[in-house]
């Protein structure tokens, strides 16, 4: 009903192993991934990767690059054969950003760059990145645009599910940064500073093994915990959640990219010696956005400290990142570019708010009838057994202890009590949201009121889980569902 779990306890064993993330795909899953090369290949989709991701059940599939507008339709052709190849295997593909509870969330990575008609990587750096001043232009153009439009980039990779996911487990956070790397990192400041520029030169990774030649590193070797890193000759975008359509962000990156640039035009357009007014430009717009590059953990709490200072936005929430949407910097942006109305863009914002709503209503609903339906009786079912035990074992001798029974009782019985409490308060919470007509003021109610209530009762019924014979539990268990391929 819902894509994920909505009660489950902990397996005993989850990730922290990494044994599946280095171990060998499994052959049931391996047979499942040829199946699906091949039928991704019949449609022109060329997937060159698969592998094993960190959580247990979790792999990776990696497209080649195309245009924006056919990845796009790859993408969305990509998720529904993923799924009935699955059925054909006698599994299920979970596309939910987070589909268990523990355990690390999925996604996507969405690298981006600018070529010309013929080809031209605009974002190559080449060998001396400090005297390419066409290289210079465009990555302050992107510079610019994330700074100015964070809140749009935070906007498109918005959803219920990745609420779940984002800020851990090679997830960025929902602050917004850029990541450049040592080496542009240090170009970048020598150009603010006006001080003579160092490369840092690639460094040698070192193999540890003397019949092997070492091999040179990757200066922007990429940083894992940002959400917009420059990996080599693009950006690659860190935040979208696994069931997203692409189309959004790459939409909105084009178009706040193609402002700035229109913008750089008219600076530089009637100019006599380009070069110069170019590297003011570029001189005066890393000087005023330099806020948004940062190149160390993005997890950490001095960061989330850091980032307030510089002023940047930590917007956690799907409802509380739609309340910048219909910023006027945002309308005149989609307006002037021609991408949108302001009418379209209303009805956008009202739409996507609408959606997160009813999927939080839907699941609200779903851990109500669960409860009510299954839990409810299955405990109540194993307390009943445990005292008509209790009572038996007294029949035979009062000297029968039972106090190991009497002590299970008492604990499942005070916790079913909570358990159903939580459900009727539950109940009433989603009542009030969904009488509410003003969609953010609804899709805040239910991040507020509902989400915080279905924790509460979700720990409640995972701690229920634990006391309660497996021979009783109405559903299978993490163990059962991450470690049975």
């Amino acid at each position: 009903m819902t894509g994920r779990t909505l009660f489950g306890a902990k397996a005993p064993k989850g990730q922290e192993l990494e044994d599946h993330y280095f171990g060998a795909i499994n052959t049931r899953v391996a047979a499942y991934m040829r199946d699906l090369d091949e039928e991704l290949w019949k449609l022109g989709i060329f997937a060159k990767t698969k592998h094993n991701e960190v959580a247990p059940s979790q792999h990776e599939l990696a497209p080649v690059f195309t245009t924006s507008n056919i990845a796009t339709d790859h993408n969305e052709l990509t998720m529904e054969i993923m799924q009935k190849v699955a059925e054909k295997h006698n599994m299920v593909c979970l596309l939910h950003e987070k589909p268990f509870k523990g355990v690390n969330g999925s996604g996507k990575h969405n690298n981006w760059s600018i070529s010309t008609n013929k080809g031209e990587n605009l974002l190559d750096p080449g060998k001396h990145p400090e005297e390419n001043t066409q290289f210079l232009i465009f990555l302050a153009a992107i510079v610019k645009a994330v700074d100015e439009y964070q809140d749009l980039l935070r906007i498109t990779v918005a959803s219920a599910g990745n609420d779940h996911r984002l800020g851990a487990n090679e997830a960025p956070p929902a602050i917004i940064s850029m990541y450049l790397g040592d080496d542009l990192d240090a170009l970048v400041h020598s150009i603010i500073n006006g001080e003579d520029y160092h490369s840092h030169k690639a460094a040698r990774m070192q193999t540890g093994v003397g019949v092997l030649a070492d091999f040179k590193k990757d200066n922007s070797d990429r940083n894992r915990t940002s959400p917009f890193a420059f990996t080599g000759n693009k950006f690659e975008f860190r935040a979208l959640g696994s069931s997203l359509n692409i189309g959004c962000p790459n939409y909105m990156l084009n178009t706040m990219v193609a402002e700035e640039l229109s913008q750089f035009y008219e600076a530089l357009k009637n100019s006599v010696d380009v070069e110069t007014v170019a590297r003011t430009l570029i001189k005066q717009v890393f000087t005023e956005h330099s806020r948004i590059i940062f190149n160390g953990d993005n997890y950490s709490n001095e960061w989330v400290k850091e980032a307030e200072r510089r002023g940047l936005l930590n917007m956690k929430t799907l409802p509380e990142a739609f309340e910048k949407f219909l910023d006027q910097k945002n309308i005149d942006l989609f307006t002037k570019n021609n991408i949108y109305s302001e009418d379209e863009l209303r009805a956008r914002h009202a739409i996507e708010l609408d959606m997160y709503s009813k999927q939080i209503n839907i699941e609200g609903l779903t851990m109500q009838q669960m409860a009510h339906r299954d839990i409810i009786p299955a405990v109540s079912a194993f307390i009943h057994e445990l005292a008509d035990t209790a009572v038996a074992m007294k029949a035979v001798s009062k000297q029968i202890s039972t106090k190991s029974e009497e002590k299970l009782i008492s604990s499942l019985s005070e916790k079913l009590d909570k358990f159903i409490a939580l459900t009727d308060e539950l109940r009433d919470e989603v009542c009030t949201a969904s009488s509410l007509t003003d969609p953010q003021e609804e899709a805040n109610y239910y991040q507020k009121n509902v989400i915080p209530k279905m924790n509460e009762l979700r720990e409640v019924g995972d701690r229920m889980e634990m006391e309660t014979s497996q021979k009783f539990w109405p559903y299978p268990s993490y163990t059962d569902l991450l470690f049975s391929v």
